[in-house]
């Protein structure tokens, strides 16, 4: 593992990780989910570099490794996530190993990024990994559908004018996140088809540019990425190759976030195959 430091132009500095491979079948960079820092998805590097990839794992702007100086400060939203951060990562990947196919894994929003963001032009293929449109409404819990009402209508609102900042930690929902993060966030997930409906996002256009082979992969105990708001996401990526995939969760939950645990290391292998398939599929057309 190698630390590595990402210039987004003229707007900040992202810290990034290097998993580098000896003749590497492909670069994999991992696009992380809303408030978890790459560290969280480094058992995962670890063994697709043990698999013969190169990785990148990294932090969007105001958390983790590139949180820089105050989140009061930090203007960043989560469409400059998606469009500038992930375009800066992806970008700065395909100039330092030219030779290598670039693919990705993206993890909630990560998978979002990998279906709007401009940068995605430069990838061979992309693992969706709960990926979901984030409409409030598609929750089916009913508990748990209230409770994110809660957190998205009125503490999000609430907290990030108090504090000018979304205090996550101490609420227990991951990294401290940007105000515009989360606000942008909150506004999303009350429209009926998510970021499609925002006009300023342009995104169904972007998602209809994706020509790519896209794996997309939900987990049957995720109490937000069900297979309808999977659909709502992926229905825009008309021009993809998508191939859907249920895990079944046998022996402990996974939920939303599980697929990246140590625990679930059993699922792994099934997604690197299917990433050495598409990294072998470019080699043969090279």
């Amino acid at each position: 593992m190698h630390p590595c430091d990402i210039a987004v132009p003229g707007d900040g500095i992202i810290g990034a990780t290097l998993w580098q491979a000896s003749q590497a079948r492909a670069l994999v960079l991992i696009h992380p989910a809303t408030a978890v820092t790459q560290g969280f998805y480094a058992a995962f590097a670890d063994y697709l570099h043990s698999r013969g990839f190169s990785v990148i794992t990294y932090d969007y702007r105001g958390t983790g490794r590139s949180r820089g100086g105050s989140l009061r400060d930090c203007d960043v939203s989560m469409a400059d996530w998606m469009e500038l951060d992930v375009g800066a990562v992806t970008a700065w990947a395909a100039a330092r190993f030219p030779g290598l196919s670039l693919l990705a894994v993206g993890h909630s929003v990560g998978g979002h990024a990998i279906a709007l963001a401009s940068g995605t032009v430069l990838l061979r293929a992309g693992v969706l990994v709960a990926c979901h449109a984030g409409v409030t409404a598609t929750i089916q819990a009913p508990r748990e559908r209230l409770r994110v009402w809660c957190v998205m209508r009125l503490l999000a609102p609430l907290l990030c004018a108090l504090f000018g900042y979304m205090p996550g930690r101490r609420l227990g929902l991951g990294e401290d996140l940007p105000a515009a993060v989360m606000l942008q966030w909150s506004r999303w997930s009350r429209l009926p088809h998510y970021f499609y409906d925002d006009p300023a996002m342009h995104a169904k256009a972007r998602a209809a540019t994706v020509a790519i082979p896209l794996l997309a992969l939900g987990l049957d105990d995720d109490p937000w990425a069900n297979p309808h708001a999977m659909d709502l996401l992926l229905a825009p990526l008309i021009n993809a190759a998508i191939e859907r995939r249920q895990c079944h969760p046998d022996a402990h939950p996974i939920g939303h976030m599980g697929f990246f645990r140590k625990r679930s290391a059993a699922l792994w292998p099934a997604v690197a195959d299917w990433l050495c398939m598409q990294a072998d599929v470019h080699a043969g057309a090279a």
